[in-house]
């Protein structure tokens, strides 16, 4: 969902879920046993709560547990009502139909229709709107084209007929059910969004709310916040938890500390090697399947040396993929078979995605000082000075930056200078969608279980989340097969997704680095949550303290 989404995303990226200090009395006397209350945390700062603009892990979890789609992502990780009554598809894949509950209403009391669905549809697509996630439309009829400017946003296939919703695609799109659960395409009240104007989104009180909590207390920049119930939520009378507090917090010591101390109900430990190793073995912690990468991107639109495929190919076969995830993250993470994480999907001959499609990535230190050498020559600018950017709210993140500059120095010599660059989330996240990087530590979580959700990224340079703007004509290729002709042939897609993966290691456009394993000390007590490795990774919409 994007990234942490771009995190973590990648976030990725990931909900690295941590907790907070607050301040005397937030908490009440024993936090850990008030049945009406839920305490929760963030690694890092809300983004938006403009659903067509948001593209972290953070911010969508946030509007994941605040806003309802047509449908929800339950325990079993299948796709049931929500706002919908119910859903149809017809025999060729190409129309959706849907019905929606009678009654809906707004957190205002507002009546919530049809039409806001159409309405917020239409917005991601406007290129007024500028959403990273309009590319997700494509295969929805005219959606590219006016993404591209080229048609009208009324020109749609997204359709109102009373309390009936119809989507008609232009080709089968078997992901395209996930996308009626996905944060970005919930609905949206039109005379909302234009009273509000550019402050839209912006704080707790310039968004209204369809799902099961409202969201209080947040002011765009603070840390402490909290979700209350939805009184008008259309099943508000199975919602048992009355306030879950929020606090960001930066520091995933902190965050373990204030678990330990009954204050918060759950606590990632995959922070940091030490971490992890201290905490792996305690009886509250708990492993969740997590469908997240981390990956370098390279800038192939503004930086001389990393337009060169032979130092792009030397630089991912200096990178000793298993030695990193064990000397930076403690074993926390799994070294990277491919771009696509572990734990996304299953391939339909039953292995998991990753390792159906791995195109082989090595590490061979000889290999690539040779290839470094000739890209060096071909380039003749002298000396490679390369700027390595990554978040500063992560210890692993920093700890990735110091093995890679690290590594790559040294197998280089003097002909590389890798300065690290440790900005804030929000920066690093900026920065990337801005082309203002040389190499970019990227993290990505899966929005939902179908490779579509990786590979979808690079098809274009002008939008998605390519923000290296490579183009691999091949790989295009390839997903677009996956995605036409081969879409209703599971066996065939997945042999286009491996394709895919070939054709990004024989360019050298991305270095997979990472797959993502879930870690937390969890409050055995509180029941009913929902965790996902793609999309809303924690949904705590039928979560209750018992």
């Amino acid at each position: 969902m994007k990234q942490w989404q771009k995190w973590t995303a990648a976030a990725v990226v990931v909900l690295a879920v941590a907790g907070g200090s607050r301040a005397a009395g937030w908490w009440g006397t024993s936090p850990a046993d008030d049945k009406s209350t839920l305490n929760y945390g963030l690694a890092t700062d809300i983004q938006t709560l403009d659903m067509s603009k948001a593209t972290d892990q953070y911010s969508d979890t946030i509007l994941g547990n605040t806003e309802a789609n047509l449908l929800r992502t339950n325990a079993k990780g299948d796709v049931v009502p929500d706002l919908a009554k119910s859903y149809s598809v017809s025999s060729d894949g190409l129309t959706y139909t849907v019905k929606l509950r009678s009654g809906l209403k707004w957190s205002d009391g507002s009546a919530l229709t049809a039409k806001d669905f159409v309405y917020s549809w239409q917005r991601i697509v406007d290129p007024k709107t500028a959403s990273q996630y309009s590319y997700l439309t494509s295969g929805v009829k005219n959606a590219d084209d006016i993404v591209a400017g080229k048609k009208p946003v009324s020109d749609l296939g997204v359709k109102a007929d009373g309390d009936t919703l119809t989507f008609t695609l232009e080709r089968p799109m078997p992901q395209f059910k996930y996308l009626l659960s996905f944060a970005q395409f919930t609905p949206q009240k039109e005379s909302f969004v234009k009273e509000k104007g550019s402050k839209y989104g912006t704080t707790a009180a310039t968004q209204i709310y369809s799902g099961a909590y409202k969201f209080e207390g947040w002011n765009g920049t603070n840390s402490k916040f909290k979700m209350v119930k939805n009184d008008n939520y259309w099943d508000a009378k199975n919602v048992k938890t009355k306030t879950i507090n929020w606090q960001v917090i930066k520091n995933p010591e902190t965050a373990i500390k204030l678990y330990k101390q009954g204050k918060l109900d759950r606590a990632a430990i995959t922070n940091s090697p030490e971490m992890y190793s201290a905490n792996k073995n305690n009886k509250d912690a708990v492993t969740t399947a997590v469908a997240s990468s981390t990956y370098l991107e390279y800038n192939q639109a503004k930086n001389p040396y990393l337009q060169n495929e032979k130092i792009r190919q030397a630089l991912n076969l200096a990178t000793n993929r298993k030695d990193l995830a064990s000397q930076a993250t403690g074993g926390s993470r799994d070294a990277a078979k491919s771009l696509v994480s572990n734990n996304l999907v299953k391939a339909s001959n039953g292995q998991d995605l990753s390792t159906y499609v791995a195109p082989g990535y090595t590490y061979d230190k000889d290999k690539a000082k040779q290839l470094f050498a000739e890209g060096i020559k071909e380039v003749n600018k002298g000396k490679m000075n390369v700027t390595l950017e990554t978040d500063a709210d992560s210890p692993i993140a920093k700890n990735t930056a110091d093995y890679l500059k690290q590594a790559y120095e040294s197998t280089f010599g003097d002909q590389i200078s890798v300065t690290e660059k440790i900005v804030p989330f929000k920066q690093r996240i900026q920065d990337g969608a801005n082309g203002d990087f040389d190499i970019l530590v990227m993290n990505w979580n899966g929005d939902y279980p179908d490779g579509s959700t990786f590979y979808d990224m690079f098809k274009a340079t002008d939008t998605g989340m390519n923000d290296g703007q490579f183009k691999n004509q091949t790989y295009i290729d390839a997903v677009t097969k996956a995605e036409s002709t081969d879409a209703n042939n599971p066996s065939a897609r997945d042999a286009d997704w491996k394709a895919a993966e070939k054709a990004l290691m024989d360019s050298a456009n991305i270095n997979p680095l990472y797959s993502w394993k879930g870690g937390f000390l969890q409050r055995s007590n509180v029941k009913g949550v929902v965790t996902n490795p793609a999309g809303l990774p924690l949904d705590l919409t039928r979560a209750y303290r018992k």
